[in-house]
């Protein structure tokens, strides 16, 4: 998966993206202007390959989203918690309708998915992961992601939820940092992985791993551990969508080498496709010693694509979107959503 530089695309831009070995583009809020911007963004990246490479963000809500001018004002996802501790069901419809904003806003844009929700349980522990994760109760982390996957696939996107196992539990941020959680698989699997189960229940598409090291499971960090993607994942759960791994770029990943070692790494231990981010000549790099390497990611994308319902129109779900912004307001006694948090560039 591949970045571009700037709100248009530069030749260099165009290069990496019709590569043989690049399978999606991210963008960033540096790749952001405006809606009309957006637009044709999307549709020049569209027009450059065929089958279109997707177009994926981080758009989360709170302090991770990258599009703020024309699009709702999502909400930190611990204020659904805060919901839900005071009404669940009101907390469920929340949920719902924020994934339908999401996805349908982001539809109506050229873009086809977001790394979205965040399924870590808030342990207190974590500042990167804070108020972007939706409660500290795993019963209510389940509720509440399902209700956003569900929201979302009634707006024709696909889910990608992160970051597995995981994240709330160790302090360091693995952007600057290699977190270590010290507990025992079976904690891990009673607390952190309900989630997972009540999300692939819901439709889940894809996963993002964790660059967690659980020293009691692993040596290496979920995204590199084939006993977490392989066994866990795929086993004990059942998952059959995608995984993608988290930015390449970050400490928690330097593990494993240099970029071309994380990146076989992370296949090899079972993700589908590799992110590496604000790093032009790494990433190109990166391209070049996959070239040849059969992974079949535009194939995996369109079985994601129809698990998300992608066929829906646009400009239905975006007016819709617009009705079901003020339900979720509502629900958040937050009539204008309140103030936009301070973009967080570097989260996924």
């Amino acid at each position: 998966m591949v970045d571009v530089l700037g709100t248009a695309l530069a030749d260099e831009d165009r290069e990496r993206i019709r590569h043989p070995a690049a399978g999606a583009v991210i963008l960033f809020t540096r790749n952001y202007e405006n809606p009309d911007q957006l637009r044709l963004l999307c549709e020049d990246i569209e027009r450059l390959r065929e089958p279109a490479l997707p177009v994926c963000v981080d758009h989360e809500g709170g302090r991770v989203q990258r599009f703020r001018e024309g699009f709702s004002a999502i909400p930190p996802m611990r204020e659904l918690g805060r919901l839900w501790d005071r009404d669940r069901d009101a907390a469920r419809q929340a949920a719902r309708a924020i994934g339908y904003v999401i996805g349908a806003e982001l539809g109506a844009h050229g873009v086809d998915f977001s790394f979205a929700p965040v399924l870590d349980l808030d342990y207190g522990a974590s500042s990167v992961i804070g108020d972007r994760a939706l409660h500290f109760d795993p019963t209510a982390v389940g509720a509440l992601g399902s209700q956003l996957i569900i929201g979302l696939r009634e707006a024709g996107m696909a889910a990608v939820g992160k970051h597995f196992p995981g994240h709330g539990f160790a302090a360091a941020d693995s952007h600057v940092a290699v977190p270590k959680d010290d507990r025992t698989v079976k904690e891990i699997f009673g607390k952190d992985l309900l989630p997972y189960r009540k999300a692939i229940e819901a439709g889940l598409a894809a996963v993002m791993p964790a660059h967690v090291i659980f020293t009691q499971a692993d040596a290496e960090p979920a995204g590199y551990s084939k006993f977490w993607l392989q066994e866990v994942l795929r086993g004990k759960l059942g998952f059959q969508g995608l995984v993608f791994s988290d930015d390449l770029s970050m400490e928690g990943a330097c593990v494993a080498g240099g970029p071309r070692e994380r990146a076989r790494a992370a296949l090899a231990a079972g993700c589908d496709m590799v992110l590496l981010c604000n790093d032009p000549k790494g990433c190109d790099a990166l391209l070049e010693s996959l070239k040849g390497v059969s992974l079949s990611r535009l194939e995996a994308w369109e079985a994601m694509r129809k698990k998300g319902g992608r066929d829906l129109r646009k400009s239905v779900a975006y007016r819709e979107a617009q009705q079901r912004r003020v339900a979720m307001a509502t629900a958040l006694q937050k009539p204008e959503m309140g103030a936009a948090a301070p973009i967080q560039e570097n989260p996924s």
